[in-house]
């Protein structure tokens, strides 16, 4: 797997021209994904060219509650419908990051290649489960991540879950499994509470005793990001980063598009969108088989990495990114 490396100050920036326990789940391969090309020891406008480079372009930040047999909501999905999303994610080259990676600008990735989040809401056991011999239960989603993860060596095997009180049927064991793996632990509020409709002090005591829970669980471990219950706002947006008793680098809401760059100058830290993982029905124009496809049309501005960490790549026409990641320009 590639080692992160924080984006910042000083870059280089290339501007390149153009809940019952479901069974287990096998997931249908998809076509393997074509070789990409290696990145050399400092990329260059051309090979930036080459693999159309744009590391100011829009990212997928997938949102998830329930993965069961039977979908009581368009919040829900089936075992299946969850293994043939990831499929499709391996074989159109997307690696998948954490929230904490997006909003530390901490993607390094593969030339060629596109960045994912995938959220887990709510702490359901439909997500993870720990079986008697300690490892992930079939068919939750974590299993299903580890099994399309362990098939295309790329596609990481990591997520952000995002927990209330008593997270994963109240296994105590399982925040510190998902910590130990690598999968981040944001908050979400101790009891999901709506934070636009409280009283500023309980909108930020219920941050706080979210983010309390979470240390208490995992004793130095620093949650860095929030998930908003409903995806509500407090009264005054900047309360759900930084507050009495917790200090946070993002903030997602419920959302119904991509995430900008966070080396865009549109990118909002406290606002973060989300797309809801859905392929189908009611409003399906905002669920992620539709956003999948654009993001995969010529003019879906999707963000790929030019496979250089000192970089930042990105087309001529495109505006230029934040003063964080601004550095030398080296046009053609």
């Amino acid at each position: 797997m590639p080692s992160f490396l924080r984006l910042g100050a000083g870059l280089a920036v290339v501007l390149v021209a153009a809940c019952g326990a479901p069974g287990p789940v096998t997931p249908t391969p998809a076509p393997p994904a074509p070789e990409l090309a290696v990145a050399p020891a400092r990329v260059t406008p051309a090979f930036a060219r080459q693999v159309a480079a744009d590391e100011l372009g829009r990212i997928p930040v997938l949102m998830y509650h329930r993965i069961v047999a039977k979908p009581r909501s368009v919040y829900d999905r089936t075992p299946a419908e969850f293994a043939a999303e990831l499929e499709r994610l391996a074989a159109e080259n997307y690696v998948p990051v954490t929230t904490a990676d997006l909003v530390s600008r901490n993607l390094d990735l593969p030339a060629g290649t596109h960045p994912v989040v995938l959220t887990f809401d709510d702490g359901d056991p439909s997500v993870f489960t720990l079986a008697p011999d300690g490892q992930p239960a079939a068919g939750t989603a974590v299993r299903i991540l580890l099994d399309v993860a362990a098939a295309h060596p790329r596609f990481r095997p990591v997520a952000s879950l995002y927990v209330n009180e008593h997270p994963f049927g109240g296994d105590g064991r399982a925040l510190r499994w998902l910590s130990d793996h690598h999968f981040e632990i944001g908050n979400h509020t101790a009891k999901h509470t709506n934070l636009r409709r409280a009283t500023e002090t309980a909108a930020t005591t219920a941050i706080a005793d979210g983010d309390a829970l979470i240390r208490q669980a995992l004793p130095g471990y620093q949650p860095s990001t929030l998930a908003l219950p409903y995806g509500a706002q407090p009264r005054r947006e900047e309360l759900a980063l930084q507050g009495p008793g917790y200090s946070y680098r993002g903030a997602l809401l419920v959302g119904a598009g991509p995430a900008p760059s966070p080396c865009s100058r549109a990118f909002e830290p406290a606002a973060i969108p989300r797309i809801r993982s859905q392929g189908s029905g009611p409003e399906a124009e905002y669920g992620s088989a539709h956003w999948l496809d654009e993001l995969g049309s010529p003019s879906g501005r999707r963000y790929t990495s030019d496979g250089d960490p000192a970089t930042v790549s990105y087309p001529l026409s495109g505006a230029e990114p934040t003063a964080a990641c601004a550095g030398v320009g080296l046009a053609y």
